[in-house]
């Protein structure tokens, strides 16, 4: 077998190899260089509750890029701008004087002129210039002197016209006036340069072995920047080194493919749909890459609700896979802060007990109750750890207190979270089985009011199969809803099925039991058509596919036979398209299913006629290997038998003959 024909066999196995690869490299990107050390402190922070900070060497304390840029802005808003007097435009000027006017107007304009070309005239000048010192170059000598010593070329002209208006003479003398004073671009450039280049980037140095902060001693707003800029320095960088990379991406990656060993071993049926395990490992991606965002930025990592992964996670699978989910997330995660175990225990802790309160999503109240006990853990947790191993003036500090409230308020984004996941991944949760169980659902009522026979089956059917299921454990939510939908395709052809006829009449009296068969066996093709014309979601039409299974409708090939036919490719056209069950819920629906229709048809309901119709229609599934791919054992089964035999015994009232 060649690796393409290999790869294609295997392709669901590469897919999640893949998924793992991929997650495992871009953690380890995310992943701190190196062993993160020291605390960081907030403006609620006011004493300092861990032991001294004391360096091990001299630090220097750089500058942040905002006080950077202020400083460089400082300096060229102060930065002198350099001129240099000129004759050349000067003289041009006055050549064009004598050939432009004669006479005693020319006289008055070369007066004025000198006059003003001596007090110097400058280029046209921006508003930022205007805000800067101004010095005039005289030699290898500069001397200062202001803006408003000095005419612009307009101003002047303003001047020298409104001096000739008053003689006499109107006109606009701007072309005869010249600039004395010129830019000097390249000295004011150097000067600029020169003081830019003496800016330093650090603001101060921690000197080795002298105390950066002691245990107890009161922060101000100057000690908060020290103790938090030598955090950023202690952190700061990555070990690039190839062993370093290599044991980083090996970590990650022995992570990522525990959970995925976890989901092959414990829970195949998540293990085998790429959907799921794609959605957890995009959880766990998501988490990190805001944790790895939070430590970037210096935000505290306990503003992030964490407790929303066991949440989601249960809503959508089950306790075990959101408890295994959430612990290697938080064990990822840990890489970032300092107090690992610290860290670990608070996560946790209260995410153990968060799985208690949400063992089954169906009020809303649950999740604000998680939101209260998500913060009572909390404090109880980090309460504890201090006392015993930290520092108990945190215990006194308000500011380590606010992170749990915050995290632990934001629990109650569950709800649109997980809205957006059911209709992104097209996952079922609790709430929605509620919505679906509703009987003002459309379908729902339309089942009740155009076929109430088939209605009454399908919710006695939801009660057979709701409480078994509740004893052998499995979604009880799901199995009803299942229930109350698998027989939607009754719809069409309502007076082919028992439930509905009416006076005993029944139309396939006058049918061959071939075009029967094909009726009876359409109602589950029509129930899924149906179910998709109203979006009802994948796992609600896989019951209405597997209620039948690949079993026969036995009573018509009965007869088919009775009419001398044996061919066996006839006799296919009697047996349901499938496919079997391949949960505990479709399993226990396709009993309850069979067992409820069968027990109408009961001339007696006594105890012996309704214990021996439940072992017949069991044995009957069981022999025609229906049950192969659900996960349900024989001691399932064994308390599914009693279970429907005393809830038909009571919907009878069927009564125990005692012997005589």
């Amino acid at each position: 077998m060649g690796l393409f024909s290999l790869i294609r066999a295997k392709h669901n196995l590469v897919f999640k190899l893949v998924i793992v690869t991929v997650v495992s490299v871009w953690v380890a990107w995310l992943l701190p260089g190196k062993l993160v050390q020291g605390h960081r402190v907030d403006s609620l922070t006011t004493v300092w509750p861990y032991p001294d900070v004391i360096p091990a060497q001299d630090f220097l304390i750089r500058k942040t890029d905002g006080e950077i840029r202020s400083e460089k802005a400082a300096i060229i808003a102060s930065s002198p701008l350099f001129f240099e007097w000129t004759n050349v435009e000067k003289q041009n000027k006055i050549d064009y004087l004598n050939q432009q006017f004669k006479g005693l107007e020319r006289e008055y304009l070369k007066s004025m002129l000198d006059s003003i070309h001596n007090s110097g005239i400058i280029d046209e000048v921006s508003e930022l210039i205007t805000h800067r010192p101004l010095y005039i170059l005289n030699g290898n000598y500069a001397e200062a002197a202001a803006l408003s010593d000095f005419l612009t070329v307009r101003e002047a002209a303003l001047k020298v016209n409104k001096r000739m208006a008053d003689l006499g003479y109107k006109g606009d003398y701007i072309a005869c006036i010249a600039v004395t004073l010129v830019y000097e671009r390249t000295r004011s450039e150097q000067n600029l340069n020169n003081h830019l280049q003496q800016l330093s980037v650090y603001k101060s140095i921690l000197k080795a072995g002298q105390p950066l902060v002691r245990q107890g001693e009161t922060l101000n707003e100057n000690k908060r920047f020290l103790i938090n800029r030598y955090y950023f320095m202690l952190n700061e960088g990555k070990q690039n080194d190839l062993s370093s990379i290599a044991g980083r991406l090996l970590l990650s990656f022995i992570l990522m493919f525990t959970l995925l060993v976890f989901l092959a071993f414990f829970r195949r049926a998540i293990f085998g749909q790429n959907r799921q395990v794609a959605f957890l490992f995009l959880l766990l991606v998501g988490i990190v890459s805001a944790s790895a965002f939070f430590y970037r930025y210096g935000l505290n990592l306990l503003l992030i609700p964490f407790m929303l992964v066991p949440i989601v996670v249960r809503v959508f699978f089950d306790g075990r896979t959101a408890l295994f989910t959430h612990l290697m997330i938080v064990l990822c995660v840990s890489f970032f802060v300092p107090d690992k175990l610290l860290f670990i225990l608070t996560e946790l802790i209260p995410g153990i007990g968060t799985l208690f309160v949400v063992a089954e999503m169906r009020k809303r109240q649950q999740i604000l109750n998680a939101a209260a006990l998500i913060f009572i853990f909390y404090v109880f947790v980090y309460g504890a750890y201090n006392m015993g191993f930290g520092s108990t003036a945190l215990l006194m500090a308000p500011s380590s207190y606010i992170p749990f409230a915050i995290s632990s308020m934001l629990v109650l984004l569950a709800y649109p979270i997980i809205y957006l996941i059911e209709k992104i991944f097209g996952f079922i949760s609790d709430f929605k089985l509620l919505e679906l169980i509703d009987l003002n659902h459309p379908l729902l009522r339309r089942l009740s009011q155009e076929v109430p026979g088939t209605f009454q089956h399908s919710l006695q059917v939801a009660n057979l199969a709701e409480e078994a299921i509740y004893y052998i454990g499995g979604n009880s939510l799901l199995v009803r809803a299942g229930a109350m939908y698998h027989d939607i395709g009754k719809l069409k052809n309502p007076m082919y099925f028992t439930e509905n006829q009416l006076a005993g009449f029944s139309p396939h009296q006058e049918m061959e039991p071939i075009e029967s068969a094909r009726l009876i066996i359409n109602h589950v093709i029509e129930g899924v058509e149906l179910a998709k014309k109203y979006n009802l979601p994948e796992q609600i039409i896989d019951f209405i596919r597997t209620h039948h299974g690949t079993t026969s409708v036995r009573y018509f090939l009965h007869l088919f036979r009775k009419q001398g036919h044996e061919s066996k490719v006839a006799e296919s056209q009697f047996r349901y398209p499938g496919p079997i069950p391949f949960s505990k819920e479709t399993a226990v629906l396709m009993i309850a299913d069979g067992v409820e229709a069968a027990s109408r048809s009961l001339k007696t309901h006594d105890a012996v006629s309704i214990s021996d119709l439940v072992d017949q229609i069991i044995e009957y599934k069981i022999v025609n290997n229906q049950f192969i791919n659900a996960d349900i054992t024989f001691k399932d089964i064994t308390t599914i038998r009693k279970i429907f035999k005393k809830r038909l015994m009571n919907i009878y009232h069927a009564r125990i003959e005692y012997p005589s």
